[in-house]
């Protein structure tokens, strides 16, 4: 067998059966030796010849599988793979390896992981990984034939050459299949965990800021250098506004990086408003609402276009937008620089599965903002505004809503000024959260002061209040669920000290008294929780309530509360209570700074419900500023009673008012001594206005009227209503009062304070 020269590779295209013709050989120890030498001399003389051998392959592959070359880390592998492949098959041929003890070169398994990092059917790497060998094992028996010409043993090494390549092939494929699968499921599994990470970590509260924090948080952690988050400046502001201009206008909420959160330079700084330009990337991803992944060099995948990075050291990024709901929030961006590997198209898949929760988790952060925000507004402008001017009481005020993410409540408390001197002190809670609740409050508030207005007796109040949610429950039907509130309505007397109370369902207030019995003196206060009957709380209707009556000293504390005070997952009621008993009883304080005191005591940072307290101290009456007359049911008492207003207005300091004064009480007791009965009484109060009382047994109301022209009465009552800045009715258990009221001039409250 003559040598010959090996020839040069040829760029002709390999032929399509490369053992095509090839006859069965005796197998016998002579052949086997001179296949073995053949093979040996054949690999030897390609050896040199390696990159030459490599590129035809590669032209080869390239034009049977171009799906594979579309990836650039991909690519870059190929032809070092293909390398390391020819290399360990010329080992097998020229040292005789066995097939079956063949190991897939580094370069393959590496190429393998990347097929499956990148998402490429395993089939497609398959596909490629045979027909490489194929074209190798026709370009080595092409060469066979530039070294000899006997047809026998051309047949043996054809076969030699078959078997060896397909047993290397079947033993270095199951290599390669391992590492994709490996690959694969490292992967799997790591978009698993990083998914349940992002579900457990985004969203944890129902702040915007926070929510957007944490998806941030999560993007930086093992799978992005750099972060960004833009929101619509229309769906932060309103929920149902769209964007009024193109491009929309953004605003930089947050964005990371790391290592070090400030290393990486951004033309967009957070907590600005900026637009992209209409033809930029992220501006067609915010108007189509599809997904861009950009690896290195192409256009808008770093820079100013994209508000992420300048410079070349960007490697990839990802562009996805925020969808809730069908609604688009803005638009997250993630970048890989550096030396970080390019994203690829499972990393985009996982992208997706991460925008997509944060997107939701956004959503209801910003409805629940906007409600919560809505609910507050509406609830502040239906609460008391300022300090009610009236002399019974000082009086402070805390409303505080909750930390948690249930929303705003129905709480609310009011300072009512009545006849008489006296206050009403209420604190309600509506059963509920949001707008709806707050709304509700509102209207229980308006009703309370209705009938405040009339006088009613604690009891009496709420009872026509139980009607008032009744009514709201058939006028809201049930789809809007059950509407239910609790009431503490308390009226203080300062002229009788007396404070009568009744509750609908609601805790009890705690009462404060001075160590000596009245004033304001220092030293440590006595504190009890009324023992009293606590009535249903509104809404269920046909039960009683009642009205507890007792007396308080002066100087005393009152302070009403609901029940968010005194609740807490740390504490019990009652060692809530006995904080609260504790605070009371420091002893001397304004009103103001008592609420500070309880507030700091007893809220945690996050209360888990609503509170609204009311500490109001008591400032009893000066016995000077109450004159009163027992009257005999005879119409001769009204003179005396005229002289006894104006003999009590000169000592007072009030001539001015005698006139009006005058013809008021004679109009009083008049109408008192013909319609009422006995005992007759008449109060006069001196305070920032002056009332005129006239009491009487019998319960039934006066009422205005016009009196026709020859009526010889009737005018009583229109005549006070004309003189008196305000006048009333109110009824107590022994029958009613008449009462009308007029203010006092500037010089007058001057003259006063002199006194």
């Amino acid at each position: 067998m003559d040598d010959r020269e090996p020839s040069v590779v040829s760029d002709a295209p390999l032929p399509a059966h490369p053992v095509a013709g090839v006859l069965p050989l005796p197998d016998n120890a002579l052949m086997r030796t001179a296949v073995d030498a053949l093979l040996r001399r054949l690999a030897q003389g390609l050896r040199p010849r390696t990159e030459e051998s490599v590129e035809t392959l590669l032209r080869y592959t390239r034009g049977e599988l171009p799906e594979a070359w579309g990836y650039d880390e991909i690519a870059d592998l190929v032809a070092e793979e293909t390398a390391g492949h020819v290399g360990a098959f010329l080992d097998l041929l020229e040292h005789g390896f066995d097939a079956t003890d063949a190991v897939a070169p580094p370069e393959s398994l590496e190429l393998a992981r990347r097929f499956a990092r990148s998402g490429v059917p395993i089939s497609t790497l398959l596909r490629g990984y045979r027909l490489g060998h194929v074209a190798l094992l026709q370009l080595i028996q092409a060469e066979v034939l530039t070294l000899t010409d006997d047809p026998e043993l051309v047949n043996a090494a054809a076969l030699r050459l078959m078997e060896a390549g397909f047993g290397y092939v079947d033993r270095s494929s199951a290599h390669v299949v391992a590492a994709y699968q490996e690959e694969r499921d490292r992967r799997l599994q790591r978009r698993l965990l990083l998914a349940n990470e992002a579900g457990r970590r985004i969203g944890t509260t129902l702040d915007i800021d926070r929510t957007v924090q944490e998806l941030t948080d999560v993007g930086t952690d093992d799978f992005a250098d750099l972060v960004t988050v833009d929101l619509l400046a229309s769906a932060l502001d309103d929920e149902d506004a769209a964007p009024t201009s193109t491009p929309p206008p953004l605003r930089r909420v947050a964005r990371r990086s790391v290592p070090d959160d400030d290393a990486t330079e951004l033309p967009v700084r957070t907590g600005r408003t900026h637009s992209y330009p209409a033809d930029s990337e992220p501006a067609r991803v915010l108007a189509t609402g599809a997904p861009v992944l950009r690896r290195a060099g192409a256009p808008d995948a770093a820079g100013d276009a994209s508000g992420g990075p300048s410079g070349d050291g960007v490697r990839s990024a990802l562009l996805l937008p925020l969808v809730a709901r069908g609604e688009t929030l803005g638009l997250v961006q993630f970048f890989r620089t550096g030396s970080s590997a390019s994203f690829e198209e499972d990393d985009l898949l996982l992208a997706q599965e991460i925008a997509a929760r944060a997107a939701v988790s956004i959503d209801n952060a910003r409805r629940y903002t906007h409600e919560r925000s809505t609910a507050l507004a509406l609830q502040h402008s239906l609460l008391p505004r300022h300090a009610v001017d009236q002399s019974a009481a000082v009086t402070a005020s805390r409303y505080l809503p909750s930390g948690t993410r249930a929303g705003v409540g129905g709480d609310w408390y009011d300072v009512i000024p009545l006849s008489g001197a006296r206050v009403a002190l209420v604190v309600g809670d509506v059963v509920g959260r949001g707008v709806r609740a707050a709304a509700t409050m509102g209207r229980l508030r308006m009703a309370v002061r209705a009938f405040a207005d009339i006088d009613l007796m604690p009891d009496e109040l709420l009872t026509h209040l139980d009607d008032v949610v009744i009514r709201l429950q058939h006028e809201e039907g049930q789809e809007a669920g059950e509407t239910s509130a609790t009431c503490l309505y308390a009226v203080y007397d300062p002229v009788s000290r007396v404070c009568s109370l009744a509750s609908a369902g609601h805790v009890l207030p705690a009462v404060a008294t001075p160590p000596d019995g009245s004033g304001d003196t220092p030293g440590s206060r006595s504190v009890e929780f009324p023992e009293m009957p606590i009535g249903p709380p509104l809404g269920l209707g046909g039960l009683p309530f009642e009205t507890a009556q007792f007396e308080l000293a002066e100087g005393s504390l009152l302070a009403l509360f609901t029940d968010g005070l005194i609740q807490s997952r740390t504490r019990d009621v009652d060692a809530a209570r006995g904080v609260l008993r504790d605070v009371l009883a420091q002893g001397s304080g304004s009103p103001d700074e008592v609420c500070d005191r309880v507030i700091a005591a007893l809220v945690p940072e996050r209360a888990v419900d609503d509170i609204a307290l009311l500490v109001a101290r008591t400032k009893p009456l000066d016995p000077g500023h109450v004159a009163t007359l027992d009257l005999p049911s005879d119409p001769a008492a009204v003179a005396g009673a005229r002289r006894f207003a104006s003999d009590t207005l000169t000592a007072w300091g009030l001539d001015a008012l005698a006139f009006t004064t005058e013809l008021i009480v004679s109009e009083l007791v008049t109408n008192a001594i013909r319609y009422g009965r006995s005992p007759i009484q008449l109060r006069m109060i001196r305070q920032s206005t002056l009332t005129c009382e006239v009491s009487d047994s019998n319960s039934t109301a006066p009422h205005l009227r016009r009196a026709r022209t020859y009526d010889e009465g009737g005018r009583g009552l229109l005549l006070v209503a004309q003189l008196a800045e305000r006048w009333g009715t109110r009824h107590h258990r022994e029958g009613k009062v008449i009462w009308a009221e007029q203010a006092l001039r500037a010089d007058d409250l001057l003259a006063l304070s002199a006194i």
